[in-house]
């Protein structure tokens, strides 16, 4: 396949894919669920930390956590509904009540002090960097410690720790919904990064369907492997390369 068939696929599948009809089986409903920017966000990085596995479960479990939370998670963070909650009570797979307190924690201390997010990303000046996603959550797991220290083996349950490795797929999945501004899926609620700053969400689905494709080389699905996808896409769409997530996705649906 030449680079120019490979570019018309990937733009036909966007296309497709890229549409309202997706919003209603994928975790992405749940942020849409909201218009303040404080509930989209927490919502995004909450339920993007628990995408994973079946989506049916995710879903299924994205909705029983916002209702945890009272379906006001701003709200319930900031009064500290979490305290509340004992521990060992399971949210999704390895995720328990015990790391969504820890979580929350952190997260109230940031929004205590910035008001949202993307106030505290642009006090951490992630804009500057190459890689604003991993400045992110290095600065977000800098207050989970500093706000509920000696807590690691909690913190990794929320945020990853390996940031010279790791893929970061959860929270890059959660910036696409935050930047990306088309109006269709994404919500694109922030405007302190582009959308050509974002990097593809890399999972092991995303990984295999871009090796088919001749899209990556690298056999690991990790930090240089996401570097490695995300400047092949960006070759085809400077400005906006993590509208291909679509592409990848319903391709992999196809096959």
């Amino acid at each position: 396949m030449t680079e120019r068939d490979l570019k018309d696929l990937l733009d036909t599948e966007a296309a497709r894919i890229n549409s309202p009809s997706f919003i209603a089986d994928d975790p992405v409903q749940f942020p849409h669920r909201f218009e303040d920017l404080r509930d989209i966000e927490i919502t995004s990085l909450l339920t993007s930390a628990i995408a994973w596995g079946n989506r049916k479960m995710i879903c299924r479990d994205c909705d029983r956590l916002l209702s945890l939370m009272d379906n006001s998670p701003y709200d319930y963070m900031m009064e500290r509904g979490y305290e509340d909650l004992p521990d060992g009570q399971n949210i999704h797979r390895t995720f328990f009540t015990q790391h969504l307190k820890h979580y929350l924690r952190g997260l109230r201390a940031i929004y205590a002090r910035h008001g949202s997010l993307q106030e505290f990303g642009r006090s951490e000046d992630i804009a500057s960097f190459e890689a604003p996603a991993w400045r992110l959550v290095e600065g977000i797991n800098r207050v989970l410690a500093e706000t509920d220290p000696g807590k690691t083996d909690l913190a990794s349950r929320c945020l990853p720790q390996n940031l010279s490795t790791t893929a970061l797929k959860r929270v890059n999945m959660a910036l696409r919904w935050l930047v990306r501004n088309d109006g269709i899926v994404d919500l694109g609620v922030w405007d302190i990064i582009k959308p050509s700053q974002l990097f593809i969400p890399l999972d092991v689905h995303v990984g295999d369907i871009s090796r088919e494709l001749g899209l990556l080389t690298r056999k690991a699905n990790d930090r240089r492997s996401v570097d490695e996808v995300t400047a092949h896409l960006r070759r085809f769409n400077p400005a906006d390369p993590i509208v291909y997530d679509f592409a990848l996705f319903g391709i992999g649906m196809k096959l």
